[in-house]
């Protein structure tokens, strides 16, 4: 039986969660509050809240006590101190546009944005400069990589996985887009087996008012994706 042990407050509308193994803090995105809480992941006691401004979505650690945060409404990557709680820098992503899913070749010191306008921009960790872009399917909203096999992947919400091939730290080649299902375009990567799960559902038509319509009863479905 499993069983709560405790609450801890973050900010408005949290959108994604990440562990920091260097600073060994839990950090929160909050879409809302522009914010993120950070969290001693030891006693579970808020460390402190970092001001960015903005809609965060997806944010990834590089394990040396820093941690990269999407902006979606500026299309701007932020750098940010793990240990000190500061931003260390503000970075526009232009080509790219409303920025969700994000990923990191650690070794590399490569990352990769997810964009809404049908491209993946890989960006050099430690200047912000893009080193390139490539194409991707439409309704990006999380990206993945695999250092096992020098992989990187965007789950698209049309139904398609694009399959990125990371060739050198300068070169980057669209290897496939994968034919998943429609609304497949939340992702998690497993690193020892290299499958992909993509959640997915069928949807009725959006009513007035409403983002997206409602689920149809019992079509929710995880996909398995393998090599």
């Amino acid at each position: 039986m499993s069983a709560t042990l405790g609450t801890i407050p973050a900010g408005s509308n949290p959108d994604a969660i990440i562990y920091d193994p260097a600073s060994k803090r839990v950090f929160v995105m909050n879409g809302r509050s522009g914010d993120i809480t950070a969290i001693n992941a030891a006693d579970g006691k808020v460390a402190g809240t970092i001001a960015v401004g903005g809609k965060l979505e997806f944010a990834a650690a590089d394990g040396k006590s820093t941690i990269y945060v999407n902006v979606e409404d500026k299309s701007e990557l932020v750098h940010i101190d793990a240990e000190k709680l500061t931003v260390l820098h503000k970075w526009p992503l232009a080509p790219c546009t409303e920025p969700s899913g994000l990923a990191m070749d650690t070794k590399t010191r490569r990352l990769f944005v997810g964009c809404d306008n049908k491209i993946m921009a890989i960006i050099n960790a430690d200047t912000g400069k893009i080193v390139t872009t490539v194409p991707t399917g439409e309704g990006t909203d999380a990206n993945g990589f695999d250092p096992g096999t020098g992989y990187a992947f965007s789950s698209n919400g049309e139904g398609t996985l694009s399959v990125v091939h990371e060739d050198s730290p300068e070169k980057f080649t669209v290897v496939e887009n994968v034919p998943t299902k429609k609304s497949a375009r939340t992702m998690a990567l497993d690193l020892k087996t290299h499958n992909i799960f993509l959640p997915a559902a069928d949807f009725d038509a959006p009513q007035a008012g409403e983002r997206r319509g409602k689920m149809k009863p019992d079509s929710f479905v995880v996909l398995m994706l393998t090599r």
